[in-house]
């Protein structure tokens, strides 16, 4: 019998145009069992950059072409959920505080301590699975809701907020009976036990939106 298989190594990404550091940087990231890519560019990272396992990106600035900011505006126009974390040289600080305001999660100058780097990068790929598991399950809980018909739909989205069968028959002027045939079909599509585990579902699947 085969056991589970062990989980995915986390996949770190490093887009910096000086080869050595990126050669450095991986060395230590694959000494405690991170998977590293590098790239010289924010094109190269660009085109090779796939979003399925826990990870994060470090990310140098100052780059010939595309730099580290242009390519921070362009993953969070794509919706990228992927954490950035900022590297830079002692003289570009003010710029990796633009950066954190455009939604990198921390930056660190170069040279920078490798401990306190790979404490930064396990905190990036714990961020990451988080935000992957949420995208998960909203997107589980929006194709269940897809699997209602128009009005058990409504029916649905009236129980989540917390209305009785016979208000539900009020206000979309139907019968009660009818209410209770819809509500059941749609608790049973849904695969939800009550009221508040479908208001969970009914949030999961609005987050994000």
């Amino acid at each position: 019998m085969t056991g589970p298989s062990a989980p995915l190594a986390a996949l770190v990404y490093v887009v910096d145009d000086d080869e050595a550091m990126r050669r450095s940087l991986c060395w230590l990231l694959r000494s405690v069992g991170h998977e590293c890519r590098e790239y010289a560019s924010a094109d190269a990272f660009t085109a090779a950059f796939e979003e399925t396992r826990p990870g994060c990106l470090l990310l140098d600035i100052r780059m010939p072409g595309q730099s580290g900011l242009d390519l921070l505006d362009s993953l969070n126009k794509g919706g990228a959920t992927l954490p950035v974390l900022i590297l830079t040289g002692h003289g570009d600080v003010p710029m990796a505080v633009r950066a954190l305001k455009a939604g990198a999660m921390d930056f660190l100058e170069k040279p920078c301590n490798d401990q306190m780097l790979l404490d930064r990068v396990q905190e990036a790929v714990s961020e990451h699975a988080r935000r992957l598991a949420e995208q998960q399950a909203r997107s589980d809980a929006r194709q269940r809701l897809d699997s209602l018909t128009a009005r058990e739909r409504q029916v649905a989205e009236l129980v989540s907020r917390g209305l009785s069968n016979k208000a539900i028959a009020r206000d979309l002027e139907i019968s009660l009976k009818t209410v209770e045939v819809h509500r059941h079909n749609a608790m049973v599509k849904l695969k939800v036990e009550g009221a508040a585990e479908l208001a969970r579902l009914w949030v999961e699947a609005e987050e994000g939106s």
